[in-house]
């Protein structure tokens, strides 16, 4: 058992972006520096910092210059930023914000994708397309978000060969990355395994990701059949923050901690130091004013909380 896991994986952060795009309450431009700075602190190497969509939709990450140009001034070395482009017009401000990737997204199905972006399958290609094409030119290495491919809360299950269809035709217009989005967190292991399986026939595995929720609690068991199937970069927010407002139910994503705590215990190095990734989880229940569902977050601040009160005692 575990005999053919990597020896090392990818793990790109999505909490200051996914996590906080559906907080109630506004984050402070300065507080999203300091979070991701401790992110970046923690040994995070990859972290989507923020998205240049309309503050009409997603008032949240209205100040997503201010930030970029913040992280700029503070030089993080060693870190990859990125940020969601969501067409031509944000993506012209990506180009302004010294940034150094970008992402897209997408659904898998028709009407995810309606509700979601109200555009067909079809046309949210074409719209990527634009965007990928100007992108390659302009030297950026890209990725691509695509939600719901194991199950849509429209459509029900997704057939794997729609999955591989839209990834084929991502792959082909040149982008790098592909992560495939359990959106609604009702994948199984087995249903994570013959999807990589299917999809890897024809796309390269290196360039396929994993990106779960944690609706139904089986997240960190579908990263496991991940690494069996030979997927190496996996997405994750800090505490596990986030959620789809456009499929109901949806918890938050699958929580940083809890998945670097899983990957040291099976022998997968991530360059991450799980302390100060949890003084980076603290500091953001700090921000938010709320405690984060993550659960190794939960243990490790009880467990400080605990010494600290033993501590005290005279």
């Amino acid at each position: 058992m575990f005999e053919k896991l990597p020896t090392r994986v990818k793990i790109v952060e999505v909490g200051p972006r996914d996590g906080l795009q559906n907080e109630p309450n506004l984050v402070e431009t300065d507080d999203k520096i300091r979070l991701i700075q401790a992110l970046a602190e923690a040994g995070l190497s990859h972290i989507e910092v923020t998205s240049f969509v309309s503050p009409k939709w997603i008032p949240q990450l209205k100040d997503a210059s201010e930030v970029a140009a913040g992280l700029a001034k503070l030089k993080l070395n060693g870190v990859t930023t990125s940020c969601l482009v969501p067409n031509l017009k944000g993506y012209e401000r990506f180009k302004e914000s010294k940034l150094d990737e970008l992402a897209l997204f997408m659904s898998a199905t028709e009407s995810h994708s309606k509700k979601n972006i109200n555009k067909s399958v079809e046309e949210a290609l074409a719209t990527l397309k634009e965007v990928a094409d100007v992108a390659k030119a302009d030297g950026f290495r890209i990725r691509v978000y695509l939600s719901v491919v194991f199950e849509c809360p429209y459509e029900g299950r997704v057939d794997s060969q729609q999955v591989l269809k839209v990834t084929e035709k991502l792959v082909a217009m040149g982008v790098d990355e592909v992560s495939l989005g359990d959106t609604i967190g009702a994948a199984t292991p087995k249903d994570v395994f013959k999807m990589v399986e299917d999809v890897s026939r024809y796309v390269d595995k290196q360039k396929l990701a994993l990106h779960f929720h944690d609706t139904r609690g089986t997240a960190l068991a579908n990263v496991v059949a991940g690494l069996e199937a030979g997927v190496t970069i996996f997405d994750a927010s800090l505490g596990g923050l986030g959620g789809c407002p456009y499929a109901p139910g949806a918890a938050g994503n699958l929580a940083t901690e809890d998945l670097v705590y899983m990957m040291h215990g099976l022998g997968v190095e991530t360059g991450i130091n799980l302390d100060k990734l949890v003084d980076a989880g603290a500091l953001a229940q700090k921000l938010l004013d709320k405690p984060l569902p993550g659960r190794y977050l939960k243990a490790a601040l009880a467990v400080r909380d605990k010494a600290n009160a033993t501590s005290n005692v005279c």
